[in-house]
């Protein structure tokens, strides 16, 4: 039974240049309760704990601690008060013993003053056993496994006598078994009476462990109630802003200017594509002309299926054809020569050169057979260029203007002009629409589609529904890397994708 309001936001808002990355967000933490925080990408959840726990300051509204306001100017001032937090990102000392990891900057001291490291090495082990963790205390931590470093940094933030336990997908890195060990520390956790805020995309995990819930959508909270009161399809429904009643009504209704040729060999197949806390058995068949969708909430797997595809995400086993010959999985440069290109999700970190020219980037992966001993023929550059630019619509003062400068929406279809060059057999698109203005967007989709029509198999992600539904001719639905449902034809809806992924048994072990 929870109790009384240990951490309480009330009306939080908080603002970045050109963003607000949340407004009028309430959230109450309990003792003795599990809260969950779910949403999609940019709803905000990342900036709510960093309000929490001090690293930013909120422009609007307050925080209160036990019944005061508070102010935290910095991490440390959260913790000090019993605030403690277990990134993702686990943020421990590698070269240092799981003891010393644990009591980190506590260390125990002996009568002369000294680190008494055999009682501290004693209570470490007690800490951990008392967790159901049994380890070697005295081995570097980097010689352990993920799941045991997560469970150390969960430990080590409960043994700070934490009033507040903040989990940001603490299971990302775990076993199953380590899951169900986590899970009996977050009970204990609870029976302790402290209040726990539990961060996660894994729709199981939250029904099975959490009290209550908490939606953000948009950088505003949409809702907060018990979790065993909301349907998962009105959770899903919830996070991605659809109205429950018109999904449920909803018609086969479906636009594509593609049609496939569902009669012909598949261009790709992967079949099986297992990466360790990834993907699982995953398989992906895409035909010449055909327009693949990857659907799926925040962490399904999307990003990992087409980066293992094209060999940029290790698999431990599965395999990837081309046109029905192998090409070796975990090598970029062998799904490049077989004719498979990935356009990346972050264009500015993994995709664009800003400080090259559109000519430079676009010419970028046809320099190999542009060139002649060695020298590259600027004629023959600007003939290519000419053509991708006039072809995409790219608006720019000249081939020679920096990337740099032009608009989101110019900069991807630069990208994509770059990996046209290569002429490929395969076109993986991960949020080709993501940051650009709705008129390049329409460009951008009219463009997928015409490369479709001419023979190129694509396979498209993006966190829009609405624009996987309309833009695809299958869509396979992806959930913590498993593929749960493949949708063809008439059932290629917005009602048939979200009731896949609020499936509960969808994910069942087979």
């Amino acid at each position: 039974m929870a109790g009384e309001a240990v951490l309480d936001a009330r009306a939080v808002g908080k603002r970045f240049p050109g963003v607000t990355a949340l407004s009028e967000v309430d959230l109450t933490l309990r003792a003795g309760e599990v809260h969950a925080l779910v949403g999609e990408n940019g709803a905000g959840k990342s900036t709510l704990i960093k309000v929490l726990t001090g690293v930013y300051t909120p422009d609007e509204g307050s925080l209160w601690y036990q019944g005061d306001a508070v102010r935290f100017a910095r991490p440390l001032d959260a913790q000090a008060v019993g605030i403690s937090t277990v990134y993702q990102e686990i943020n421990l000392v590698p070269l240092m013993s799981v003891a010393s990891n644990l009591f980190l900057g506590r260390e125990p001291k002996s009568r002369f003053g000294m680190m008494d490291t055999r009682a501290m090495n004693s209570a470490a082990r007690e800490l951990l056993r008392s967790y159901g963790v049994e380890v070697d205390v005295t081995r570097p931590l980097r010689t352990l496994g993920a799941g045991v470093r997560q469970m150390v940094a969960v430990a080590r933030a409960a043994a700070f006598d934490a009033r507040v336990m903040i989990l940001d997908e603490p299971t990302s890195s775990l076993e199953p078994r380590e899951v169900d060990t986590l899970f009996s520390i977050v009970s204990r956790l609870r029976e302790d009476g402290v209040a726990v805020l539990y961060v996660s995309h894994r729709l199981d995990e939250l029904y099975r462990i959490c009290d209550t819930v908490t939606v953000l959508r948009d950088g505003r909270r949409v809702h907060t109630g018990p979790m065993a009161e909301l349907s998962r399809l009105e959770l899903v429904a919830m996070m991605l802003g659809r109205n429950l009643e018109q999904i449920r009504r909803e018609g086969a209704t479906k636009f594509s200017g593609v049609e496939a040729d569902t009669e012909s060999a598949p261009v790709l197949a992967a079949v099986g594509l297992t990466s360790k806390h990834h993907l699982r058995d995953v398989d992906v068949t895409v035909r010449p002309g055909e327009i693949v969708g990857l659907g799926g909430l925040l962490g399904a797997g999307r990003s990992e299926t087409v980066r293992a595809i094209a060999g940029a995400l290790p698999v431990e086993s599965g395999t990837v054809t081309v046109d029905s010959r192998s090409v070796r999985t975990g090598s970029v440069a062998a799904a490049m020569r077989a004719g498979v290109v990935l356009l990346p999700e972050d264009r500015k970190a993994d995709g664009i050169l800003p400080d090259l020219s559109v000519r430079e980037n676009i010419v970028l992966a046809a320099l190999p057979r542009l060139s002649a001993a060695g020298l590259v023929s600027r004629r023959r550059q600007d003939a290519i260029v000419d053509v991708f630019m006039r072809r995409l619509r790219i608006k720019a003062a000249s081939p020679d203007q920096r990337v740099g400068e032009l608009s989101g929406g110019n900069q991807q279809k630069v990208l994509l002009a770059r990996l046209l060059c290569s002429e490929p057999k395969v076109l993986l698109l991960d949020e080709p629409t993501r940051g650009i203005d709705v008129g390049a967007k329409a460009e951008v989709q009219s463009l997928i589609e015409e490369l479709a029509a001419e023979g190129l198999g694509v396979v498209l992600i993006s966190s829009e529904f609405e624009e996987v539904v309309e833009g695809s001719d299958t869509i396979v639905v992806l959930r913590e890397g498993r593929v749960v449902k493949e949708l063809h034809g008439a059932d290629v809806t917005e009602s048939e994708l979200i009731a896949a992924l609020a499936d509960p048994g969808a994910t069942d072990d087979e």
